[in-house]
């Protein structure tokens, strides 16, 4: 496994991934509480400023207990935050991928790279668990940074958190998903 301190902060091509954290509240809110980033999904979308606090709060503490969680994206030639994503520990035991950005920046190719960026941290602290993209069949968007990632549509599986069926995209083949059973 690598250590914190190697992944909490990634430079791409054109982003500065860094570890989620308050000081990108007021940023992070307005990309969340926007109600085009929740077409797939409005009930997400967050009403309320303390909602996207207690989100961060989450994420971040998850950088302390699973080692990987969400950065915030940055342009790196201006430092506006533009989304956040990356890669979460979910169980049974697998990487999920999140993203969301702020919808100006939409149609860029951010989100591939994000993604990717995801993946490769993803690998380096725990290749073990398999890196999955749960997607709503609606999402043709968010289809295709899977499919760009190189990712392969398992087809439709109930999402173990949730419950709905989802498309499944993964690194690798998974066996049965949940959140009794294991991968």
């Amino acid at each position: 496994m690598s250590d914190f301190s190697e992944l909490h902060r990634m430079l791409t091509d054109r982003l500065d991934l860094r570890a989620v954290g308050q000081h990108d509240l007021d940023a992070l809110h307005r990309i969340n509480a926007d109600p085009r980033t929740w077409t797939h999904l409005p009930e997400g979308r967050h009403a309320s400023l303390a909602t996207t606090r207690d989100w961060i709060d989450r994420a971040a503490a998850r950088w302390h207990t699973d080692g990987l969680s969400y950065w915030t994206a940055r342009l790196r030639g201006t430092g506006e935050v533009i989304g956040i994503g990356g890669a979460q520990r979910h169980e049974p035991g697998f990487w999920n991928l999140y993203y969301r950005f702020d919808p100006a920046h939409w149609g860029r190719g951010y989100a591939t790279e994000l993604a990717r960026a995801a993946h490769d941290a993803a690998y380096r602290h725990d290749p073990d668990l398999p890196f999955i993209a749960w997607v709503h069949a609606h999402n043709a968007a968010s289809r295709a940074v899977a499919d760009r990632l190189g990712l392969t549509d398992l087809g439709l599986r109930p999402d173990p958190a949730f419950g709905e069926p989802m498309h499944c995209y993964a690194d690798r083949e998974v066996g049965v998903l949940s959140r009794r059973a294991g991968v």
